[in-house]
């Protein structure tokens, strides 16, 4: 394996965190969004992360056409089955007939937690690939 190939993993790796952080940001925007009735109301949404293995075992080639190294690629988005909120507010132009609308099933306590892990991880390539950048710059000056 060609020492190259970490920018290719680390890549994968950020690459899937933003879609984390993306996916999040999107729970804490609806988290207070309310709705009349349950099949209409907004559902946390959560990524599913899959492991790319070395296609020296697995024999499958990238989208560029070049063996696939390993990483992480996002695998799909998936609907939380939590139960949604639902609250008293007769007030409400979007209340039922009881007076009652349906929130999104978003713990907002949840997801900043989630923000911050999926940034902690992005950060974390970002200093693997810039290591690896300066270990191949070192590399290049040995010859000089």
């Amino acid at each position: 394996m060609s020492f190259f190939y970490v920018f290719d993993i680390s890549a994968s790796a950020m690459r899937a965190e933003s879609v984390r952080m993306n996916v999040t940001a999107s729970n804490m925007a609806n988290a207070d969004s309310v709705v009349s009735s349950a099949g209409d109301a907004y559902r946390a949404r959560q990524p599913v992360f899959q492991a790319v293995l070395d296609s020296a075992f697995t024999g499958e080639f990238g989208q560029s056409g070049r063996p696939q190294v390993g990483g992480v690629e996002v695998a799909g988005v998936v609907e939380s089955q939590a139960p949604l909120r639902r609250e008293y507010r007769p007030a409400s132009p979007h209340a039922d007939d009881e007076g009652y609308v349906f929130l999104p099933n978003v713990n907002v306590v949840e997801e900043m937690a989630n923000m911050i892990a999926a940034s902690r991880n992005y950060q974390s390539n970002v200093e693997v690939f810039n290591a690896s950048k300066q270990m191949v710059q070192q590399t290049l000056n040995l010859g000089q």
